[in-house]
């Protein structure tokens, strides 16, 4: 479905849902202390995040970082009412106007999460599919679901076929994006793979390699970790507990509640999807979103 006609048929939900206060209950429940809303993006536009920042401030919200939800967590601070907790993946070169000037600006607190390669490539892996798709390669949602060893296979023929603008960040405006006190750096792999289509090696590998580097880069310690694509198991959780990470961030929609908080290696986070209305967007946000369409889609 393309992205117009996409928003099309959501838009009218996301009006809907607005019109009978859900957004306005949810936000009240989180201002109350029910829960945290954690919220995650890739790369949205300039509009599409300094509205997302105008909003919840508007509604009295509280931006907390993840050293603030270390402290939660461990009782050394209390609950705030309203909390927010901002975080980026990946990485992109647009991350930095886009994201890193706006946090600045509003004094907002964000944390990114870096996949090492892409600095030093200065591309992510599935950009080859997406544009050299048409040459009978497999697509990126199949090649999500085989082995790592033969998704880079795959990557290897393709690579010579395609030719890619940078699209992540260099290494300059890494350093210069750490510098930011608004600006909390996480690690998010290596060569960002699938997790738990690698083995123990390479996942272990995967975790320690994007840990080193960017402590390397940026002279301070990286205590925060994102699945790629939301992937994990106990292996992954044991993995990055050895090499000393102290949290990390899931991908499955659920509110941060008191409960889930204490399992520090699976925090959940809701999706903010670039492109979509902001009407949307504000219901994904407020964590409404996904129960909704997942209702529908069962009854229908």
């Amino acid at each position: 479905m393309k992205k117009n006609l996409r928003n099309v048929v959501a838009f009218p939900l996301a009006k809907l849902l607005i019109k009978l206060g859900f957004v306005k209950r949810a936000l009240k429940k989180a201002k109350e202390g029910d829960f945290i809303l954690s919220v995650y993006f890739h790369n949205p536009s300039k509009v599409e995040f300094e509205k997302t920042i105008v909003w919840l401030k508007s509604e009295g919200m509280t931006f907390i970082s993840p050293e603030q939800l270390e402290n939660i967590i461990d009782n050394n601070l209390e609950m705030p009412k309203g909390a927010v907790l901002l975080t980026v993946d990946d990485g992109w070169q647009s991350n930095e106007e886009n994201i890193v000037e706006i946090a600045n600006r509003f004094q907002v607190p964000v944390t990114i999460f870096f996949s090492t390669e892409a600095i030093e490539e200065g591309t992510y892996w599935w950009s080859y599919f997406l544009k050299g798709g048409s040459k009978g390669y497999p697509s990126v949602k199949e090649l999500k679901k085989v082995s790592n060893n033969e998704r880079m296979a795959t990557l290897e023929k393709i690579k010579g076929t395609v030719t890619l603008k940078r699209e992540a960040m260099t290494l300059d405006q890494l350093r210069s994006t750490s510098l930011s006190k608004y600006i909390t750096v996480g690690a998010h792999t290596h060569t960002h793979p699938i997790l738990t289509n690698c083995d123990d090696e390479k996942a272990y590998e995967e975790l320690r390699l994007s840990k080193e580097k960017l402590e390397e880069w940026t002279g301070k310690e990286i205590k925060y970790f994102a699945y790629p694509n939301g992937n994990y198991g106990i292996r992954e959780i044991y993995m990055l507990e050895t090499l000393g990470f102290k949290m990390a961030f899931a991908n499955y929609p659920s509110y941060l509640t008191k409960q889930k908080m204490y399992k520090k290696m699976e925090i959940p986070r809701f999706g903010f999807l670039e492109g979509a209305t902001f009407e949307e967007n504000m219901c994904r946000i407020a964590g409404i979103w996904h129960t909704t369409t997942k209702k529908i889609k069962k009854r229908s």
